[in-house]
């Protein structure tokens, strides 16, 4: 049984202590590669220490890559390596290919595949390679397949609010593909109102197309249309349903000043982001903003990657119908971006009613991981040290901190201990403003409700609140 020499009376917290312990015996060959370590509990009862102490150790070792997990087995030693730098999570501009694993992951990027349907999409697909030979194997039509543009409409109307004809919807490879054709159907003159903080990804998008992007600073209702007309541009990309990261949900009336700005001037349009609107925790869905459109100024885009997996790559837009006619006179040699195979069988799972159930369980399962993250942090005390909000709808919460900390220091100690979190600041296109008090991003899709609060019991020896 490994047992260092612990001082409670020391300047480094034990969790440190038997970490660096640990680490040594690694590095010196004393632990040998494969070599089983004792379980936490065994540990904790060894070194009459609380469990949560040495897993602390233990998710340091983990995230720095000295030992692994293996479900229901236990931790296993890695072979001996120098020790890494330390592990930061990467802010989400950053051009590096991939973010730190940690044990305890506050992502908002990914989404729980332990939900995704395989049964009923396998046997699905074996349907549609039976039924579908011959139009699996030729040209789709260059918005989509019919049969999933009109399970869309449908879905649109009846859980969005929004009356579509088929003809309006274009299917294609990601969000990122089709904000480039709307680049090049729209223009780049002009420019492009971005919210700010905002997806960081959106802008660079933009950006790499040529457009000038302006970012558009919020206040409590949203983003601030007297601060849009102030920056001159044409077109506004918003995310009115549920910001991210700040979770603000825009009331009708800042919604049809939206509309207004769009209106007062010819050739302005709102692309209405609707990332995550299916997933609403509260009151009734709120309609989009494109329902509230009489002068077709809003184009609406969403995608299947939060209600589904980000690896189908499949989304779409609604064009209003003067665009649609200017889509297909220069736009209709562009073939249909995701292959047929796909397009029919979430067609079918629409038709057929399985993307409703899988919702509903989506919904059930993310909102019981939002009740435990609500429930951990007032057990550990975590609300007394910071405000949670944003918890209404989407798979995110925003954790306002005491003007105390800093978020460079809330991240880095949290990711000493095993804990991923994204700071508010890597979403900002400009500086924040000084009085903003420090924040952090905490996704829930990637971490289990069991794991919650051993998080936040690491988070609360980091943090020492």
């Amino acid at each position: 049984m490994l047992t260092p020499l612990l001082d409670s009376s020391g300047s480094r917290p034990l969790y440190e202590q038997i970490y660096r312990h640990i680490r040594g015996e690694i590095e010196a060959g004393r632990l040998l590669p494969g070599e089983r370590l004792p379980s936490k509990r065994a540990l904790a009862s060894h070194l009459k220490v609380s469990v949560v102490t040495v897993e602390g150790a233990y998710a340091q070792l983990l995230a720095e890559g000295y030992i692994r997990a293996e479900a229901k087995r236990g931790f296993f030693v890695l072979a001996a390596q120098a020790p890494p730098p330390p592990v930061h999570t990467l802010p989400a501009t950053s051009s590096l290919p991939a973010q730190a694993v940690f044990p305890y992951n506050f992502s908002t990027s990914g989404v729980d595949t332990s939900l995704f349907p395989f049964s009923t999409w396998a046997k699905l697909m074996r349907e549609t390679l039976a039924g579908r030979e011959n139009a699996l194997l030729s040209a789709s039509h260059p918005q989509g397949a019919p049969e999933l543009r009109r399970a869309i409409a449908r879905h649109l109307y009846r859980f969005r609010g929004i009356q579509a004809d088929p003809e309006q919807i274009v299917v294609g490879a990601g969000s990122e593909y089709l904000l480039g054709l709307l680049v090049q159907l729209l223009g780049r003159e002009g420019g492009c109102g971005v919210e700010n903080p905002g997806y960081a990804k959106t802008h660079r998008i933009l950006t790499s197309c040529g457009v000038q992007v302006r970012p558009i600073p919020l206040d409590e209702a949203g983003l601030r249309v007297d601060a849009l007309e102030q920056a001159g541009v044409r077109v506004a990309h918003v995310t009115p349903s549920h910001h991210f990261p700040l979770g603000i949900i825009m009331p009708v009336t800042r919604r049809r000043a939206l509309l207004d700005w769009a209106r007062a001037k010819p050739d302005r349009y709102i692309l209405e982001d609707d990332y995550d609107s299916e997933f609403r925790f509260s009151g009734r869905p709120i309609p989009a903003l494109q329902s509230l459109d009489a002068a077709q100024r809003v184009i609406y885009l969403n995608t299947f990657a939060k209600t589904l997996a980000p690896s189908l790559r499949i989304s779409y837009l609604v064009l209003p119908p003067h665009l649609l006619e200017r889509w297909r006179r220069e736009f209709w040699f562009y073939s249909s971006t995701v292959p047929s195979f796909e397009q029919y069988t979430l067609a079918q799972f629409m038709e057929r009613g399985h993307f409703e159930r899988h919702l509903s369980r989506a919904r059930t399962r993310y909102r019981a991981r939002r009740e435990a993250l609500i429930t951990a942090a007032r057990e550990t005390g975590l609300s007394k040290a910071g405000t949670l909000s944003g918890g209404e709808a989407g798979l995110h919460l925003l954790l306002e901190m005491n003007p105390r900390f800093r978020e460079e220091d809330l991240v880095e100690r949290a990711a000493k201990v095993g804990v991923g979190l994204s700071p508010l600041s890597a979403y900002d296109l400009t500086p924040p403003p000084p009085e903003r008090p420090p924040a952090l991003v905490l996704g829930y899709t990637r971490i289990p409700a069991e794991d919650i609060a051993p998080a936040f019991a690491l988070l609360k020896s980091a943090w020492g609140f």
